[in-house]
């Protein structure tokens, strides 16, 4: 079937059994598959790569489930979507692998070349070194210390990517102090840009870097930013909200500041969804003219013409186009190059397209490949003259001349193919075809996509894959197989001149890669062109599949010395987990009770400033067990139920006990740090304000050797010690258990909570009720002896349906239901010029913890402002009236 120039486009190569555009001639095109040399691997040196902090797959639906085993799958589900989707998880795991980690710069009129990298705690610096050769041996030029080359940023921001553009005339890079300017280098961050200026000292033949200058801090996320190819000082970034930003070398302020020139472009026009996740920009990159520039979006690509006074802007391609081929809903544009053979042609790649394009046909694609990359983020486009150098013979030299290769991939995925293409006219060294291609305007592909083993330690065979798929799920869901095995951060390609001192001839030709694994190896490989792909590497066959965990973690400067490991003893945490503490507690105890020896806990001091506390709180060594009122008069911010009765059970026990909880801050024991330096635990301080244990209302502050901190000692350790020591347990033979002696003591707070109660009510509901305690005399700091009232509720929304019972939700009072001391103020208003007038404020009883200060005028006009701006607060907030209904009292600020 024919097909017109347009409609072949139309159909992707791999992606249907018509294709149109694809070349498939070994004996035209010559070999384009590229197998690694397993004898040409070089060790250069070794870095530190430091930590990424990598979140794991664990999407919010499952990290729900396994968290809390009574939330139901249906309603993981449900709330899932509204914390991250998988996408989010993904792109988030992406952003670290957009870019190659490293990249090369051939030094003008030397055969050596400049590798820079980020370096740094947090890659906040540039590291570099050359790589050269002497006497056909490869030397790595570094520092008199040994070390890598370094530059700052002035900033300890993360640099994401590293971009160069390479001074090729003499003419342009000046001379001076035997210093040759050979490229600029820019640094992007999140927030910022950097520009630099890289020069070769020849008298010392080492790099150096010079620093220009960082942009403005824009408020907005830098998405891309690149070099211009036609002039060099000239340079583009682009913001994440699409605005565009030209920077100019020659326009540097004496502050080291750029202040770059905005780009008013009518993106308003171009909004046709409403998805913001297709509204995201991508890339950016210069065209054929210094002002005309090709931007890109998850969602389309745009022409933006810079030359008239008003920016006209063209749409090239749009994800629609492609929809025949790329239904899936969620299908976005991922990268954009320039490429050639001039550059009126880039590419784009999609989730499962690539597309070669032309900006003088807006919307009708030169080229698609349906790719099997999972979320490619890099692509880089070469001439196949770069792959295919240093070859034996030159049959198919013109071939490599005039084609081109598009190498797309994700460095997290490992994944990476090679796409070839060039004139539709295949062609031999003296054909006659040969002359008419170099006038053929139309191109084609040139084979179906080949992969490339950026690693060489990859073996594809079938029992690798199928041993390492096993391996896969032998892995917790959460760990990524990429974690576990050494990845390619990034990669660069030597010049011809420099790889050809490096190795013999090959037949076809071949490229010379440095690469940086994740392991911190930088690593110099050669590739050599191929007539098929060597599915079955012998070095890597029988090795046995890597499980180190060592990737993406910071390096050992001493790699010989073993790690020493600190280990927490959690036995009693564990016992108590398992419901057996007091099993456990009673066979130590009683081991220790066979050596006791009479020491006294502590000293005289700590035990009066112990003894003064609690007395302050009715506590005294000579007591007997409190009333249950003394513990509702301590009550006055909110505490539910549970935390009564805890605050009972606590005033149960001994003074002795209470004297092994809390301590000295003197006393406390130290532990060993990380560097074995002796560290002390650290613990809240008893508060001077009198509270009952465990103090629920305290704040952390520094410590002075003379404060009493604690509890040093876990309650149910102490609620077990006085079973098995003092034999105060309720429960008989029938076993001790901390959560059923806590179940004791809460009915019995609830029963005299009901018995107390002034309200109608005969039980204890969170609609309407008040409660009254008479027992003043045993409040210590209480100023009067009329009834406290008291107040319980039960907040909105642990309201449960019966239905929701049903299904498994916590109804469980001990927790959900609350009561508080009601404030005097809110039942009669009284003016006050003391802290107490902060009790018109709300229904609950404020207590300060400060010197008590009286208010002048000024502050009582500045608080009665207050007083209404809060009234009218409280008229339109639907859930404060709710609970002043529930509580059983109006409101309480007016007006």
């Amino acid at each position: 079937m024919e097909f017109s120039e347009e409609w072949k486009s139309l159909f992707p190569i791999g992606g249907s059994t018509v294709s149109p555009l694809l070349f498939s001639d070994p004996h035209s095109l010559g070999p384009i598959f590229f197998n690694p040399n397993p004898n040409s691997l070089t060790h250069l040196f070794s870095s530190t790569i430091p930590s990424l902090h990598l979140p794991h797959h664990l999407f919010t639906e499952r990290c729900l489930l396994t968290s809390d085993p009574s939330i139901l799958p249906s309603t993981a589900s449900s709330i899932a979507p509204f914390f991250d989707s998988p996408h989010q998880v993904i792109d988030h795991n992406l952003s670290h692998f957009l870019h190659s980690r490293i990249q090369l710069l051939h030094c003008r009129d030397t055969p050596n070349a400049v590798v820079f990298f980020p370096t740094g705690a947090n890659n906040e610096n540039i590291g570099f070194f050359m790589l050269r050769v002497k006497d056909s041996v490869l030397d790595t030029k570094l520092d008199v210390k040994g070390n890598v080359f370094r530059a700052s940023t002035a900033s300890k921001s993360r640099i994401f990517r590293i971009s160069l553009n390479p001074v090729t005339d003499s003419g342009l890079g000046g001379l001076s102090n035997s210093s040759l300017v050979i490229g600029y280098l820019l640094a992007s961050s999140l927030y910022s840009v950097s520009w630099f200026t890289v020069n070769h000292n020849l008298s010392l033949d080492t790099p150096a870097m010079s620093y220009l200058g960082t942009s403005q801090v824009f408020k907005e996320t830098v998405v891309h930013a690149c070099w211009s190819p036609h002039i060099l000082e000239e340079s583009l970034v682009l913001l994440e909200s699409g605005r565009l930003f030209l920077f100019d070398l020659e326009s540097r302020r004496s502050t080291n500041v750029f202040k770059g020139t905005g780009l008013r472009v009518p993106w308003s026009d171009f909004d046709w969804t409403s998805s913001e996740e297709n509204k995201a920009w991508l890339s950016c990159e210069f065209s054929w003219h210094p002002r005309i520039l090709i931007v890109a979006r998850c969602d389309a690509v745009f022409l933006v013409d810079l030359r008239l006074t008003e920016c006209n802007v063209t749409c090239l391609m749009k994800i629609e186009t492609l929809r025949m081929y790329a239904p899936d809903v969620n299908e976005r544009f991922l990268a954009l190059s320039r490429a050639g053979p001039d550059d009126f042609y880039f590419t784009v790649a999609s989730s499962s397209l690539l597309v070669l394009c032309d900006v003088r046909k807006p919307l009708m694609p030169i080229l698609q490949w349906k790719h099997n990359i999972d979320e490619p983020c890099y692509m880089n486009v070469l001439s196949l003259s770069m792959l295919r150098s240093h070859s034996k013979v030159d049959t198919y030299k013109l071939a490599s001349e005039m084609g081109f290769c598009i190498i797309l991939g994700s460095f997290w995925n490992s994944e990476f193919n090679i796409f070839c293409y060039g004139p539709t006219v295949p062609f031999r060294k003296g054909s006659i075809t040969s002359k008419l291609s170099k006038i053929s305007t139309t191109l084609c592909a040139w084979e179906l996509p080949s992969e490339i083993n950026l690693s060489s330690r990859e073996c594809h065979c079938g029992i690798c894959l199928f041993r390492e798929e096993l391996s896969k799920d032998a892995l917790p869901e959460w760990i990524d197989l990429q974690l576990k095995k050494e990845m390619v951060l990034g990669f660069g390609i030597l010049s011809n001149d420099l790889a050809s001192l490096l190795c013999e001839p090959d037949e076809h030709g071949g490229f010379t890669l440095v690469r940086i694994t994740s392991s911190g190896k930088f690593e110099l490989q050669r590739y050599h062109a191929s007539w098929s792909l060597a599915r079955k590497l012998e070095d890597c066959h029988e090795a046995d599949l890597r499980m180190e965990s060592h990737l993406l973690r910071p390096r050992s400067v001493k790699e010989n010395k073993s790690v020493e490991l600190h280990y927490l003893k959690l036995d009693y945490l564990c016992a108590y987990a398992n419901g057996n503490l007091a099993q456990v507690l009673t066979t130590k105890l009683d081991k220790t009770y066979s050596n006791d020896q009479e020491e006294a806990p502590f000293c005289s001091e700590v035990h009066e400033l112990l003894c003064k506390k609690l007395n302050a709180c009715g506590l005294g060594h000579s007591r007997s067990s409190p009333a249950i009122t003394s513990i509702f008069n301590d009550v006055k911010l909110p505490a539910s139920f549970h935390e009564v009765a805890l605050r009972k059970l606590w005033t149960d026990l001994p003074l002795e006990l209470l004297q092994l909880a809390f301590l000295s801050y003197s006393e406390c024991r130290e532990v060993n740090g990380f560097n074995q330096t002796k560290v002390p635990l650290e613990f809240l301080a008893v508060p001077d304000l009198p509270q009952l244990p465990p103090f629920f209302s305290r704040k952390p502050s520094l410590h002075s050797d003379n404060d009493i901190v604690g509890p040093v000692i876990p309650f149910p350790v102490l609620l077990v010690i006085n079973e098995v020591r003092y034999g105060y347990s309720d429960l008989g033979s029938d076993g001790f258990s901390v959560e059923a002696e806590l179940g004791l003591k809460y009915k019995e707070v609830m029963q005299v909570a009901n018995e107390i109660a002034v309200s109608s009510h005969s039980s204890m509901r969170p609609d309407d009720h008040a409660v009254s305690l008479a027992g003043e005399e045993e409040d210590p700091w209480a100023s009067s002896s009329k009834p406290k009232p008291f107040s319980t509720y039960r907040p909105i929304a642990l309201t449960f349906s019966d239905t929701d019972s049903v299904q498994g939700k916590c109804n469980d009072n001990i927790y959900e239901s609350f009561i508080f001391h009601v404030s005097e103020k809110s039942c009669k208003q009284a003016e006050s010029v003391g802290a107490e007038m902060f009790d018109d404020l709300c229904p609950i009883e404020l207590r300060f913890d400060a010197p008590v200060k009286n208010f002048e005028d000024q502050s009582l006009k500045a608080y009665t402002l207050l007083k209404k701006k809060m009234s009218n607060w409280h008229e339109d907030f639907d859930v404060y009236k709710e609970f002043c209904i529930q509580s059983g009292f109006e409101k309480t600020v007016k007006s």
